[in-house]
């Protein structure tokens, strides 16, 4: 991807990211994990802000530090490097609100056609049917795989 990203750092089974975004209010530490669903080859993608207090993760609060974009971009990059450790693995990806469900389409939708030449991205269309993502076409999740398995 052509976006601007941060540095991360991980676990040894990479399945723990974290980074911190920095932007016009300070320093705020990020946490990506993923987690399986009941031992199948899907995993649910966890993104939200530490708190440096108690360590707790929080999926909920708003951040508002200036740089979603580059924040976005570097969850992105999170995700092509797990999909590369676990090649059969789908991810799976719904924001804890509606906008932010909107708002990871939205950067899906910017890159969709540079995506799909290495992975296969679905739409969860009327919290029904998987389908392939459409520009255009609202879902209230997503997930995302190898194309070439």
């Amino acid at each position: 991807m052509r976006y601007e990203k941060y540095q991360f750092r991980t676990d040894e089974d990479l399945k723990i990211f974290e980074f911190l975004s920095v932007g016009k209010k300070g320093a705020i530490r990020k946490r990506v994990y993923f987690k399986t669903f009941e031992n199948t080859d899907v995993y649910n993608l966890a993104f939200g802000d530490v708190n440096p207090e108690t360590d707790d993760f929080d999926d909920m609060v708003i951040t508002d530090n200036g740089d979603t974009e580059k924040v976005l971009a570097t969850v992105a990059t999170i995700v092509f490097t797990f999909l590369d450790k676990y090649t059969n693995a789908i991810v799976h990806a719904m924001g804890a609100t509606p906008s932010r469900t909107r708002l990871y389409q939205i950067g899906i939708s910017k890159n969709i056609e540079e995506l799909q030449e290495k992975y296969q991205v679905f739409g969860l269309f009327e919290d029904r049917f998987w389908i392939e993502f459409k520009k255009n076409v609202p879902y209230s999740a997503f997930y995302i795989k190898n194309k070439f398995q």
